[in-house]
């Protein structure tokens, strides 16, 4: 095992090349192994102010934010204030989807662990005050519901807005105030910033999106809608700052002061798989409590992943070693930073080596692909599956909404056989291979759903 001074000679020695090498126009990284936190930054904030990146520099973290959001959900569970199990009606009375009855059934559980069953991404951006969040719950009365509550999973942004509105009602504070007062204050973080109104006091990261000649350039907006922040949209920090909130975890939910910021067992209890996931590129073999589940070598690694426009979050943890990586990055080829850093350093801290992602196979299987063809779509993408003349299959992904206004672009991949009924895209897109799992059949045979992390029904 490395010790601390061996990972910190590291880190001086490669990160800033690494970075340089990946197309990355900014890191930086935060590493925890035997209770110290070792740290580095390459690049620049922003390519077009040239600003340096330092370790005191603040990333957004994206979805990783949804472990702050579920960190404040289980300190209600902890205090008596919520049941895990109890329909979230109890607590938020007008909580509504297009489904009634599921409305009526969806626990808290079930929006922990993306298996309530209805659309989860939309991002309606309800305005910058306050009552963002809110106005938000308001907003979504009328969504589709996928399937019955309990029995998909399927990453759902919209389910942790709605944990967000539950702690919001029950603290009777804004979701930033709540964030601050429970986990930044008692932890003694200093540099966390829930709104860009607390991150223009740091040196802020801005993401970096391909441009026309596949450079990484500025995004054109900062972050998404207040609306989401529960979700991701804009949560901001160090890694140092973020492993800190880590630290708690693995200290059974105690602050560096001794008191209590979780109870008892609750971590660990966060960390216990409560559903599996299909084989889906860049993500584990089940979820917990709003966390990742990895299982490795026999070993537990739990963690997370965040995106926002244009910037990239990686967090690994293994609870057995105490031992805990924060990657932080705002654009350029982030997946192969994850394997030439976070994933090195945790193989050579832990002995637990990750997965390759998912490969198409040297010589895929002949198919017929006619159950999978058709137009699939939601909120922010319309998805094509075709067939041309010469038998290949191909995948259509056009962004609408909000995610094509921040610039994403339409993707086309050509698909193989992979496992079952899923198909994998030949090349590599964004330096992985995503796979698509076709999942449930309508009475002509034809699937209902796409399954790429979310489902998406067919229209």
């Amino acid at each position: 095992m490395m010790s601390p001074e061996t990972v910190q000679s590291w880190l001086d020695e490669h990160f800033a090349r690494i970075v340089a090498e990946r197309g990355v126009p900014g890191a930086s990284v935060a590493v925890l192994t035997q209770g110290q936190v070792l740290t580095a930054a390459g690049g620049v904030l922003s390519r077009a102010t040239g600003v340096e990146a330092t370790t005191g520099s603040v990333f957004q973290i994206g979805s990783i934010t949804k472990l702050w959001t579920s960190a404040l959900v289980m300190q209600l569970v902890d205090e008596g204030l919520v049941g895990l199990d109890t329909p979230l009606r109890a607590y938020l009375p007008e909580f509504r989807v297009g489904d009634e009855a599921a409305a009526a059934a969806i626990t808290i559980r079930q929006l922990l662990c993306h298996v309530a069953g209805f659309e989860g991404d939309i991002f309606t951006d309800t305005g910058r005050g306050e009552d963002a969040v809110e106005k938000y719950l308001a907003s979504i009365h009328d969504i589709p519901q996928l399937f019955a509550p309990g029995e998909v999973f399927s990453y759902n942004n919209t389910g942790f807005v709605v944990l967000g509105r539950l702690v919001e009602v029950l603290r009777g504070k804004p979701f930033d105030e709540v964030l601050t007062e429970r986990l930044v204050a008692p932890l003694g973080l200093t540099h966390v910033a829930p709104s860009p109104y607390e991150a223009i006091l740091h040196r802020a990261a801005v993401g970096h999106v391909p441009g026309e000649d596949g450079a990484a350039v500025p995004a054109p907006a900062w972050a998404l809608a207040r609306s989401n922040a529960p979700a991701g949209s804009m949560l901001a920090m160090t890694p140092r700052d973020l492993l800190a909130f880590i630290a708690m975890h693995l200290a059974d939910g105690a602050a560096p002061d001794g008191s209590a910021v979780l109870g008892p067992g609750t971590a660990a209890a966060m960390w216990q798989p409560q559903v599996k996931l299909p084989r889906l590129a860049g993500m584990g073999t089940a979820w917990g409590l709003g966390w990742e589940i990895e299982e490795h070598d026999g070993q537990t690694v739990v963690g997370h992943d965040g995106g926002t426009i244009g910037q990239a979050a990686f967090l690994r943890v293994a609870p057995e070693h105490g031992v805990a990586i924060a990657l932080l990055t705002n654009g350029g080829d982030v997946f192969g930073i994850f394997t030439d850093v976070l994933a090195h350093l945790l193989k050579e801290l832990t002995g637990v080596t990750l997965p390759g992602r998912p490969v198409p196979p040297a010589e895929p299987r002949t198919i017929d692909p006619t159950p999978y063809l058709g137009r699939y779509s939601d909120t922010i993408y319309d998805i094509t599956v075709s067939q041309d003349a010469g038998g290949a299959i191909w995948l259509d992904r056009v962004p609408k909404d909000i995610i094509a206004e921040i610039g994403e672009k339409p993707m086309r991949a050509r698909l193989v056989a992979f496992e079952g009924d899923s198909l994998i895209s030949l090349e590599p897109i964004r330096g992985i291979h995503p796979v698509f799992a076709f999942i449930g059949r309508d009475d002509t045979g034809l699937a209902k759903y796409i399954h790429y992390g979310r489902v998406v029904a067919r229209a």
